[in-house]
């Protein structure tokens, strides 16, 4: 007669916390975000912005904050891979 173990079951996903976001999810939410900013200041009329500068500023930030957050990710999954295993 066998009596069922968790411990036994084999170890699934890590629930060190859970899901993470993913770095692109991130990233274009704070660009949707960022251009709904833009679009009501622009029409309450505090500022007048250029639309070409405007894109090519988000664009530039999307850029670096998406190769920031790639190496950083990297560099975490490479840390928590390492088991010592060859």
């Amino acid at each position: 007669m066998s009596s069922y173990d968790p411990a036994d079951t084999p170890a699934g996903p890590s629930t060190d916390g859970g899901p993470r976001a993913r770095v692109g999810t991130v990233v274009w939410g704070l660009i949707v975000l960022a251009l709904a900013a833009l679009i009501i200041i622009s029409r309450l009329g505090l500022v007048a912005l250029n639309g070409t500068y405007v894109l090519i500023g988000l664009m530039i930030g999307a850029g670096a904050a998406l190769v920031v957050g790639g190496l950083l990710s990297a560099r975490r999954r490479d840390k928590d891979t390492t088991t010592g295993k060859s």
